[in-house]
């Protein structure tokens, strides 16, 4: 892989460990005002959530280009290169767009710090979803969808002014820096609900619907709820990839998924909210969730045998995947490749995963922040009795593949950091 580009190397030179007390929106609203104030765009889609929001962000994407309408689409983190976070109309930016839009970022950063002092620099996330702005800005996109990173309340994207806000489901994650409690943790992301907007909530646990709800009546918003207005209706599976009808009050809406996983039923009744609430046709919506993808979540990235890549670093996710697994896996000997950071649940994400496997090999990706296998074997080592460890993903799918017969299948899990590197790895 070629070296990034000088503008790319700054943008990455910003990165470093999260802190707690690094949260906040000041920053963030020194730099959008040095930038001429792209967070004010028309046609934002603003979404936040535990889990499900990076695909139900693909599919209400994938849906909005199947009408015919320009869109920018920004996530994170990326599996491989960084222009991954930024999508105009379904294609990742070149190099020489995103350099384009680095620029002024760096300058604006550089105007801050003169009028506000070094403490005032803009981190890391901050910078890229700026870049992420500029750039959909630059581009006259009829609607931008921005994913929140961490939170909601005091998340970068928090600046922006949204046409529409959406609430994937919330669970449980990042509790170092979003506590345990779910009702407060749901209130976190429910702030990113301006006054008197509009807002689709996914299904949603008891504690976390009350914050929600809570949270959307004191903005005064105008509320799509998903668990009232929609339903799935005669599911069925081939291959892992579900197919419905989503039945609302008054439509019916077919669906057909390419992206794998019984969890992505839920995500795609909310996609399919979003996209009628931004008046979008039935045969428009249908189209565009038959193509949306998700790339490293349930995909199998080689054969011979099958390599299924799957971030699963919470315990969410991780339940959706070791239910996919005892579901498609069946009669097949499964190695599971896995690491984390160390930030992460692992013993709880272990407690699902290790007992869908037959085989567990421990790793780390090349982040500063991954746990060591060491570190990872004596936290969760209690949950399998057949594990070893590997200092490298690459190591890892080597000692896998080895034991491997044509029919098993070798899953890399628990980190996104991780499933780029195998990604990478397996081309």
């Amino acid at each position: 892989m070629a070296p990034p580009n000088p503008s790319v190397r700054y943008l990455l030179s910003l990165l470093g460990s999260i802190r707690k007390e690094s949260f906040g929106l000041e920053r963030m609203r020194h730099l959008v005002a040095e930038l001429g104030h792209p967070e004010l765009s028309p046609g934002i889609v603003h979404i936040a959530g535990t889990n499900g929001k990076g695909s139900t962000a693909a599919m209400i994407e994938s849906g909005l280009r199947s009408a015919g309408r320009s869109v920018g689409l920004y996530t994170s983190p990326h599996l491989s290169r960084i222009n991954e976070r930024f999508l105009v109309n379904g294609q990742e930016v070149s190099d020489e767009a995103l350099a384009g839009a680095i620029e002024p970022v760096r300058r604006a950063n550089e105007q801050v710090v003169a009028k506000y002092g070094r403490s005032a620099h803009p981190t890391f996330f901050e910078s890229v979803t700026a870049v992420a702005l500029v750039l959909f800005r630059e581009a006259g996109l009829e609607h931008m969808i921005i994913e929140t990173g961490l939170g909601g309340r005091l998340d970068a994207s928090n600046v922006v002014r949204s046409e529409l806000a959406v609430i994937t489901r919330v669970n449980r994650d990042h509790e170092q820096y979003l506590g345990l409690d779910l009702a407060g943790i749901a209130a976190e992301k429910g702030a990113i609900v301006k006054p008197g907007g509009r807002v689709v909530m996914g299904l949603q646990a008891d504690e976390a619907r009350r914050a929600l709800l809570g949270c959307f009546e004191r903005a005064d918003a105008d509320v799509i709820d998903v668990e009232s207005d929609w339903s799935a209706q005669q599911a069925s599976s081939e291959a892992g990839r579900w197919r419905f009808e989503a039945v609302g009050r008054d439509k019916l809406v077919k669906i057909e998924l390419a992206i794998a996983g019984k969890h992505q039923v839920e995500n795609a009744l909310t996609a399919v909210a979003t996209l009628c609430a931004l008046n979008v046709r039935r045969a428009e919506i249908e189209d565009g969730l038959r193509r949306a993808k998700w790339p490293g979540r349930l995909e199998f990235a080689s054969s011979n045998p099958a390599v299924l890549l799957d971030a699963a670093h919470n315990p969410d996710g991780a339940r959706a995947l070791a239910e996919f697994l005892r579901r498609e896996a069946r009669g097949r000997r499964v190695t599971l490749i896995y690491g984390s950071s160390r930030d992460k649940a692992v013993d709880e994400v272990a407690a699902w995963l290790f007992p869908a496997a037959d085989h567990v090999v421990l790793t780390r990706s090349r982040v500063q922040r991954a746990a060591s296998p060491e570190a990872l074997l004596q936290t969760a080592g209690h949950h399998h009795t057949n594990i070893e460890t590997a200092d490298t993903i690459d190591e890892a799918l080597q000692l896998a593949s080895a034991a491997a017969s044509s029919d098993d299948w070798i899953v890399v899990a628990g980190s996104l950091f991780l499933v780029g590197e195998a990604r990478e790895l397996l081309g």
